[in-house]
């Protein structure tokens, strides 16, 4: 997605193309070799589903999003049913530099599915697949960051998809991850906190983050109002730390993907008490924040 989209009549071709350029890897090692053969080809099918697939209604105007999907299995019936973990990441540019800002970076450790050699992977936004499903809910949350980022609660639309996904999962015999529960990260708790009227002012602030922050921040003329839209979100945060759940999930993929990020773009500015601030509201990143404190 491009922050400017002046050209996108001069382009037509752009309006139709999918919406993601994912880069698959997968890990066999804990599995028998007669799983490894049978799942030979499961990587670049997964690569090409979610790389062919058009997962929204909409025209699509401009770049792909980046992000990778590393799969690890962890155990297999010896027949056609698959457990794995998943790391899922996403990027996405910052306007006017070489650089890129991580927008995700989850662990998801409770996948479980069926998988037969070659069988043919199709999108279905109606039926419950505990393989594509997957897939069809992180395409969403990663779609759903990336608008979120360039309209104010642009990626509303996705978050409402993926939640559907969770709802459909919870009831199917592949519940376990779908469902709530008080495990460090859940899908179902990450969408309801996206959707959650109390977290509609961080959204916001998200935005601004990204949009009026970081992709203004190397233009001198506008450095010093994107580093206060990065304070404000932190600011807005700690004034409501008490009305949110300490354990809000929302909060903890925030921060797992932008603790580094923001250590990186606040650690010259002049009142460091930021980053006691900071220490407050993400106590899982004291180490990166005590770090920035002893910066001169």
């Amino acid at each position: 997605m491009k922050k400017a989209i002046a050209f996108i009549f001069l382009i037509p071709a752009v309006f139709f193309a999918q919406e993601l350029n994912a880069i698959v890897t997968v890990n066999f090692d804990k599995l028998a070799s007669e799983d490894k053969d049978r799942l030979q080809n499961f990587q670049q099918q997964v690569q090409d589903y979610l790389n062919n697939t058009k997962f929204t209604q909409q025209n699509w105007e401009g770049d792909k999003i980046d992000c990778s999907f590393n799969v690890f299995f962890v155990s297999s019936d010896g027949q056609t049913r698959y457990s794995a973990q998943v790391v899922i990441t996403s990027q996405r540019p910052i306007e006017g530099t070489q650089k890129n800002s991580l927008m995700l970076s989850i662990l998801d450790n409770s996948w479980s599915f069926q998988y037969e050699k070659n069988q043919s992977m199709y999108f279905n936004h109606t039926d419950f697949d505990p393989l594509l499903s997957f897939l069809d809910y992180y395409a969403y949350i990663i779609i759903g960051f990336d608008m979120d980022s360039y309209y104010p609660l642009g990626g509303t639309d996705y978050f409402n998809k993926a939640l559907d996904i969770t709802i459909r999962g919870s009831s199917s015999s592949y519940s376990d991850g779908w469902q709530l529960n008080s495990a460090s990260f859940n899908r179902r708790a990450l969408v309801e906190n996206l959707l959650n009227a109390k977290y509609q002012q961080f959204r916001q602030d998200f935005f601004d983050y990204h949009y009026n922050g970081l992709d203004l921040l190397n233009n001198k003329s506008t450095h010093q109002q994107a580093v206060e839209n990065i304070i404000k979100l932190i600011t807005d945060l700690a004034s409501v730390r008490d009305k949110l759940d300490s354990r809000s999930v929302l909060l903890k993929v925030f921060f797992d993907a932008k603790a580094g990020e923001i250590v990186e773009y606040l650690k010259d500015y002049s009142d460091k008490s930021i980053f006691e601030t900071l220490k407050k509201i993400d106590p899982p990143h004291i180490s990166k924040y005590d770090e920035a404190l002893k910066v001169n």
